[in-house]
């Protein structure tokens, strides 16, 4: 493995360069103080990885961590913070990084976190996972209000909707007319916000419903 590490404290990125040093497959082939530097020696090296430090000047690791999906698709960025909080994580995660690790992992876990997201694996530290949970089920609240506004019988004209039948065939399987199916339809849409019946099977789909909202 071809690595880059960017840190801004010198002492930081010896003591990584000579504990990789013990290990036969890794390859530190740059390093870099600043998030610009690193976009530049990052460039030049073309590694495998790259460990990003969060706090550094002129440019901070999460914006350089972003430009380098951008430029670089093909390189894996690993977050080595000091940082364990939803301020930084979450913003980092956001921005294309493949693996969050905090800078008192064990240096044994943190080169099989580097073997793991070479592999094409992610690996989050369990520090942080409280955070992204949280995150994740905040970012579903809002689609949750839209289907608890639903009514009881809008919701089984959504589950017929998702199962692929007509107004025609949602009218007899609930034993109401074509009519009134039409008008649940044109209500659910507006309640769940989406344009036509294909995005509100996808919806129901998204969710796994099966007559309530899971998770």
């Amino acid at each position: 493995m071809r690595i880059v590490i960017a840190d801004d404290h010198h002492i930081v990125r010896k003591g990584l360069r000579f504990f990789f040093a013990t290990q036969k497959d890794i390859d530190v082939v740059g390093e870099a103080s600043t998030g610009t530097e690193a976009l530049r020696v990052i460039e030049q090296t073309k590694p495998d990885l790259v460990l990003m430090d969060l706090s550094m000047p002129d440019m901070d690791g999460i914006e350089a961590t972003k430009k380098a999906a951008v430029l670089f698709p093909s390189i894996s960025i690993i977050i080595l913070t000091s940082y364990s909080d939803q301020q930084h994580a979450i913003p980092a995660l956001q921005a294309g990084a493949k693996a969050y690790q905090l800078k008192d992992t064990e240096p044994e876990e943190l080169v099989k976190t580097l073997r793991q997201v070479h592999s094409g694996e992610y690996k989050l530290s369990s520090a942080i996972m409280p955070h992204v949970l949280t995150h994740m089920r905040t970012q579903h609240e809002p689609e949750k209000e839209k289907y608890y506004q639903l009514t009881r019988r809008e919701k089984d004209v959504l589950m017929e909707i998702a199962s692929g039948k007509s107004n025609k065939e949602i009218a007899a399987s609930l034993f109401i007319s074509e009519k009134t199916v039409k008008t649940h339809v044109s209500n659910l849409l507006a309640k769940l916000d989406v344009a036509d019946r294909t995005q509100a099977a996808l919806f129901a789909v998204k969710h796994h419903l099966n007559g309530e909202m899971t998770n």
